[in-house]
Order: C-alpha cells, then structure tokens, then sequence
C-alpha cells in the first residue's frame, strides 16, 4: 500500500483499526531551480522546489485529507464537511468518494477557481454557496458539523495538520539534511503550522518563511483582514484558523512573514513555468515572489532553501488564460518559418 499513512505509521495517530482512505499521496518530487536561483543570485543547487501540486488532486491537501477521513471513519462519522477557497473541497470530495462518505463542501460564492470547482462536483459533493468570503463559509461549515455530528475536515482539524507534517520529513529525506530555510504561501496557515511540527519532531530548525498576497495579510498587518483581495484565491483568507500556529513557526525559527502583491505573484507564476518548467496556481509563486523581494533587497539567507509549490496550475485555468500567448498566423500552404 502506499500513501502517507502507510510510510510515515509510526509518526501519525493510527491504529491497527484505523481504516486507510488513500490514494497515494505524497512522495512528491523535490527539484532544483537553479534558473531561479540564478535570478535572486544565489548559486545553482541552492534553490528546490518541492511540487505538491503532484499529489492526487493536485494540491497540498491530500496530505491532511487522507489522515482525516480515515479517522472520520473509523469514529463511525457518516459524512464529512469543510469551507473551502477550493483546494480543501476538492480533496475532501475525492477522499469522501474513496471512503464511500457523503460531503457537503461550503464555498464562497463566486470566489473559487474553475478547476478546483470541477474537481468537488465530479467526486459527487454536495455544494453549499455561501453569500461572503471563506471566513464565514467557515463559520457555517463548523455550525453544520456540529449539527449534523460530520467530522469537519478544514485544517483546525488536528488529523490534517499531523498528515501534512509528513512533507517536512520527505524534505529532509529528499535533500539529506534539513534546508536552512524554507518559504511556502500562508492562507489559513495550517500548512506552515504543520511543516514546523513535523521540522520539530525531527530535530531541526529550518527557518521558516511565509508569504501571503498583499490584499489578504493578516498576519502581516497584525489583525485580520475583513475583506481580503488577491487573485491568489487559495490564499484569499482574512482571519487565519492557525494564526498562533504560524506566528510560533515564524518566532521559534527565526522566520519571517512577509507579503507580496498580485503582480509580484503573477510574474514569478510565469518565471516558474517558462524557466523550470513548473505550472503553479499563483498562490504557489507567492514563494518565488518572496525570494525575489528579499533578494533584491540583499536578504536572501545562506544555504539551501526549499519553496514549497502548493497547488498545480490547472487548479487555477482562469489566472492562466489572462496571460495573452505571442500567435503567428499561419498559411494552409507553406508552413511556418522559425
């Protein structure tokens, strides 16, 4: 069997009557950037990129998600609910489907990606559209979870955070060592809570960087965001669930949290793409805009650093489709000439 669960078992809260929901999640690959390296001025074989946009459907999530659900039934839960920006919802669709669980999925209206929308409606979830942004989407999938007695499978859940942690420990099996420092977009920054606990109980201490959009940091600005504005839709979050999670990983490790605007993202989105070869979703690039910022900026730490692409670019069709391409007309007869 692979999956997570089954390579990291004796790390993770399971049982030998803990039923496994997987679909091969993780061991996802981790890559040079040396083109980007070359760009901040940093020497090649000092940048990687870690693609989690490989995992089954295509982000992050599956990581928490394989974990969650399966505690969700080995608990005897008879379905499973979240709000989502789109990546959650789409994961917790397909491990529900897997798992043979209902899901209901509470989405802000209009404020979820095309792909990731598809994602959710073809595992079968049951789509409630929420009048607001995520934070009361939030607000409404906990109230029904309650209610109904679900298990709520957001990342205030414990199970998501100990599955996600799992890629700190690919990382440093990956690299032969841990990074000195590690830079990944924050939303509601479970997943930066996560990669520290995981750095933690391994015994390392990376320093941790996240980056949020311009338009949505709160823990940038110190309090939240009511109405937070970025393109980078999975990092669109103004009142993180894991504020206290992140402010730790950033202090323990001598991190910082810092922010970029959406021109910043989308040029280190088509960076990424045309010079390594790597289609993002743009709050993916919210790292490689970081490393830019600070590199002009003569702050780029010493040795190796890991960028943590979260999500895969076809999660986010739109934010591609407004990159206008260079067309040639081409005659029936004569071909093209190059």
């Amino acid at each position: 069997m692979s999956g997570i669960i089954a390579r990291w078992k004796s790390r993770l809260p399971v049982g030998p009557r803990t039923p496994i929901v997987t679909l091969g999640e993780g061991a996802t690959p981790l890559i040079r950037a040396d083109r980007l390296a070359a760009r901040a001025g940093l020497k090649s074989g000092q940048v990687f990129l870690k693609l989690e946009g490989c995992n089954p459907t295509g982000s992050f999530k599956d990581r928490g998600m394989t974990l969650a659900v399966s505690k969700a039934l080995e608990e005897g839960a008879r379905g499973v609910l979240c709000a989502s920006t789109g990546n959650t919802s789409a994961s917790a669709a397909a491990y529900a489907a897997r798992a043979g669980l209902r899901c209901v999925v509470f989405l802000p209206k209009g404020k979820v990606a095309a792909g990731k929308l598809a994602q959710a409606v073809m595992h079968g979830a049951e789509i409630a559209e929420v009048k607001g942004n995520f934070d009361r989407a939030l607000a409404l999938a906990v109230e029904a979870a309650r209610a109904k007695g679900w298990a709520l499978v957001n990342s205030s859940n414990p199970h998501r955070l100990e599955g996600q942690k799992t890629a700190a420990f690919e990382i440093v099996e990956q690299l032969g060592r841990a990074p000195a420092a590690q830079f990944m977009p924050v939303g509601n920054a479970g997943n930066i809570t996560a990669y520290w606990r995981g750095y933690r109980e391994l015994g390392v201490r990376p320093r941790m960087f996240g980056w949020q959009a311009a338009g949505a940091a709160p823990l940038v600005r110190g309090r939240p965001v009511d109405d937070p504005k970025t393109l980078a839709t999975a990092i669109r979050i103004g009142r993180p669930v894991s504020w206290e999670g992140a402010v730790a990983a950033r202090d323990e490790s001598g991190g910082a949290i810092g922010a970029v605007g959406d021109a910043q993202i989308v040029a280190a989105q088509r960076l990424l793409a045309r010079e390594e070869g790597v289609f993002c979703e743009p709050a993916s690039a919210a790292p490689a805009a970081g490393l830019l910022k600070l590199a002009r900026g003569g702050r780029v730490p010493e040795g190796p650093i890991v960028l943590v692409l979260t999500g895969h670019g076809l999660k986010d069709p739109d934010a591609a489709s407004r990159q206008r391409p260079r067309l040639r007309r081409v005659p029936a007869r004569g071909g093209l000439r190059l």
